[in-house]
């Protein structure tokens, strides 16, 4: 049972091409010989256990599953396939002996898994058997190449869980991400030395850009911020604000909230 990329979701589909087998749970072969493949009863049964979707129950069916059961599908599927080798054959009862090779056989499933979603412009990637999001082309790499040292450990614990809610797969915890960076937003501008947050931001502002043309604008994308912040459901959850609900744009609020904080502390020698 397998899986096949189609309108935004895994359509499940059964390719008879693919050699894949379960490692457990075994079906055992009837004289004691060993393993002789997978015991599907078990596996269903297993399957149910951990509320885990099987493709089979989908076929046809009106209604697609969601991202989220086929993404447990196959972090279930990575955590038990493994790539058979046939030994002797069983004659009397029509079967193989085989020995499995799990390394080979997780290798195969996540490269297959992957060529999947690059084929189908998909933002996620299968790694070490967890679904992982990717985040937009350079803010990708900008996460991956954060270091948050900032010298105030509150700081570094809001920053470090919104890049780590950010690359998160379910839609509902990246939106958590952008609360998390407009708290870590917040707390920056009380750093440095100053009567009240207004001061404090302003010498923030200043060591970034001391020249008032840079300095203006800087001023005017902070209160910008600070606002979008306010005014939409990301720290306030009254009902007059308004929800983000579209991936796109918690990656649009994202990325010019995170360019913001990366510029800060690195023009104030925090890290980052």
């Amino acid at each position: 049972e397998y899986f096949h990329w189609s309108r935004q979701r895994l359509a499940l589909v059964k390719p008879s091409i693919y050699t894949l087998d379960f490692t457990r749970p075994p079906h055992e072969c009837e004289d004691g010989y060993g393993n002789a493949g997978t015991d599907h009863d078990k596996l269903r049964a297993r399957m149910k256990a951990f509320d885990v979707i099987r493709p089979a129950d989908w076929t046809g069916s009106v209604s697609p599953p969601t991202d989220g059961q086929v993404f447990d599908l196959l972090e279930f599927t990575y955590e038990h396939v493994a790539q058979p080798e046939r030994g002797s054959s069983h004659s009397y009862w029509g079967h193989s002996h085989y020995s499995y090779d799990q390394a080979a056989g997780r290798t195969a499933f996540t490269d297959e898994v992957n060529r999947i979603f690059a084929r189908h412009g998909m933002a996620f990637d299968l790694r070490d058997g967890q679904v992982e999001r990717l985040a937009p082309t350079g803010l990708q790499e900008a996460l991956a190449a954060a270091v948050f040292h900032t010298g105030d450990n509150v700081l570094d614990d809001l920053l470090e869980t919104a890049r780590h809610k950010f690359l998160h797969r379910d839609l509902a915890v990246r939106r958590e991400a952008l609360e998390k960076l407009w708290d870590a937003w917040e707390r920056l501008k009380t750093l440095e030395h100053g009567k009240d947050k207004k001061s404090t931001t302003i010498a923030l502002l200043r060591k970034a850009a001391p020249d008032d043309p840079l300095f203006d604008r800087l001023e005017s994308e902070a209160r910008e911020l600070t606002e979008i912040g306010n005014r939409f459901m990301i720290r306030h959850t009254e009902t007059d604000k308004t929800p983000i609900t579209d991936s796109l744009h918690i990656d649009y609020l994202y990325q010019r909230m995170f360019a913001m904080i990366r510029l800060l502390l690195r023009a104030t020698r925090r890290g980052g």
